[in-house]
């Protein structure tokens, strides 16, 4: 799958609100459908720093060096005869209102016909989605209880890929990306990783991998005990791993693999996602716009920055409105007062999370673009501003009357600005040179980037566009947070001064 948007984010699939849907624009239907999440950052599980592992399933790997190419809409004759095979595998129709073809981005789905808004453009029967239920009896039996619903996934894709043409989703296992079409940066080297050192994503990758290389030793037991699955490598599982986190979808029914929806491209504008009705046993997708025939029909996968397109689904969006940055501030252990300010920062916030699941540790805040430089900063944290003004207390009596007033209200700490409008100054100025370094130092990563060359490999090309989309991205973040706070900064200033006039008037 990928991704198609003209200024904002492809992604994969979203947590969007579940409301009833019509199968048909013109025909009204009480049934109530259920909306399907990518599970891609559902499976993170804790590694240092913690991390969940998110509701993130990819689609499919696009690149941000194609990005401004136009849809190819050529046939894709090697998928000429998928959807024949899948619905007699089904039993029943699926789409007879989408074609495969081919894209700049790879396999995607066209319409063949005229599409309206409302029209029900696929129908996928549980039955010939792949679950867990998949997994050979004689394999489930001997996998330990800690092996998870991924991993029991990828398991099942590689015994099909080893059955080869006698597997009964051959059709759908030779469309899966192999390893050097995918650009996930679990697959980068070192030297590709030392581009995007800067990002929170380069450390995120670190324990991603640490994850499946722990998952796959706990899975090697079981599959040495079949000779042809002892071959298996850590490439093969983290490859089949791959194809579940960036191609499944999460419903009330857990998670599953839906053949046919995933060679849909996202398109972050798109309101269309999977659907699920659990009375009938199907997913479907409903067209959220007219479509002519020959167009691209996409779906949205949800609202993730760049850092985690490029981790879950190997690419990157030239400008992704949802980019964000993870930044860190500690008190200074030589902080006459770090005994009583860590005590306080236990009611500052709870778990600090960033807006796409991940667990970040307590003194970790995220970072949004701030729209408006004059506007009231939505975009930085409150809990970040509020650290900001904890760190600049100088006295015990200072930080007292934080917490006096933080029971006063909702319990929150220095949520409010600081009485003291030199204090609140200070507290915000220390925010602002502790960006400004963060800027410098991801303006230097961005000029330190491999100059392209005709010698550099395609692969090598693309990553480096991806790690450029990555880090510009998140540089643009952090200029919106500077200006903002240069900005709130300059008005206390000017209020303080008014005041000192004033004073000096009486």
């Amino acid at each position: 799958m990928s991704h198609s948007q003209s200024s904002a984010c492809l992604i994969h699939a979203s947590r969007l609100p579940c409301t009833p849907r019509t199968l048909k624009h013109d025909v009204l239907t009480t049934t109530m459908l259920h909306c399907g999440s990518r599970i891609a950052k559902l499976f993170r599980s804790p590694v240092t720093p913690p991390f969940n592992f998110p509701r993130r399933l990819l689609i499919k790997f696009e690149f941000s060096s194609l990005f401004q190419a136009k849809g190819l809409n050529t046939s894709d004759e090697e998928s000429d005869e998928f959807l024949p095979w899948l619905e007699r595998k089904a039993w029943t129709k699926i789409s007879s209102m989408l074609w495969i073809g081919k894209s700049a981005y790879g396999r995607s789905l066209f319409a063949s016909e005229n599409i309206r808004t409302g029209d029900c453009i696929l129908k996928v029967p549980y039955s010939v989605e792949i679950t867990p239920d998949n997994l050979l009896p004689n394999i489930r039996a001997i996998l330990s209880d800690k092996i998870g619903t991924v991993s029991k996934l990828a398991i099942i894709l590689l015994v099909e890929r080893k059955m080869g043409q006698s597997s009964g989703w051959a059709p759908y296992i030779c469309c899966l990306p192999q390893h050097g079409e995918i650009h996930s940066t679990i697959f980068w080297s070192e030297y590709e990783l030392n581009m995007i050192c800067q990002s929170s994503v380069y450390q995120e990758t670190v324990n991603q991998k640490a994850k499946i290389e722990k998952d796959f030793a706990a899975v090697v037991p079981a599959l040495q005990q079949f000779p042809d699955l002892e071959s298996i490598t850590l490439q093969d599982f983290m490859c089949a791993y791959f194809s579940v986190t960036s191609r499944a979808w999460e419903s009330t029914k857990g998670l599953s693999l839906i053949p046919f929806t995933d060679f849909m491209n996202h398109d972050g504008g798109s309101k269309s996602i999977v659907l699920f009705d659990d009375d009938k046993m199907f997913s479907e997708v409903i067209a959220d716009r007219n479509y002519a025939p020959g167009e691209e029909v996409l779906i949205n996968y949800g609202k993730f920055p760049n850092a985690m397109l490029l981790l879950d689904f190997g690419f990157t969006l030239p400008y992704n409105i949802h980019d964000q940055v993870q930044i860190q501030l500690s008190i200074p252990h030589d902080d006459n007062l770090r005994e009583m300010k860590l005590e306080l920062l236990q009611h500052l916030t709870p778990k600090i999370k960033d807006a796409v699941g991940f667990n970040c540790p307590d003194d970790t805040f995220i970072i949004k673009e701030v729209r408006s430089p004059r506007g009231k900063g939505k975009g930085l944290p409150q809990a970040l501003r509020a650290f900001a003004r904890l760190l600049c207390c100088n006295s015990s009596q200072e930080l007292s009357d934080l917490a006096l007033e933080a029971a006063q209200i909702d319990g929150r700490l220095a949520r409010r600005p600081l009485k003291g409008s030199r204090t609140e100054f200070k507290a915000h100025k220390m925010l602002s040179s502790h960006i400004t370094q963060l800027m410098q130092k991801y303006d230097t990563a961005i000029k330190s980037l491999p100059l392209n060359s005709p010698s550099m490999s395609n692969t090598f090309t693309l990553r480096r566009q991806m790690a450029h989309d990555l880090l510009t991205g998140e540089l643009r973040v952090l200029k919106s947070a500077s200006m903002w706070l240069n900005n709130y900064c300059a008005a206390l200033k000017s209020t303080s001064n008014c005041w000192s006039q004033l004073k000096n008037r009486i």
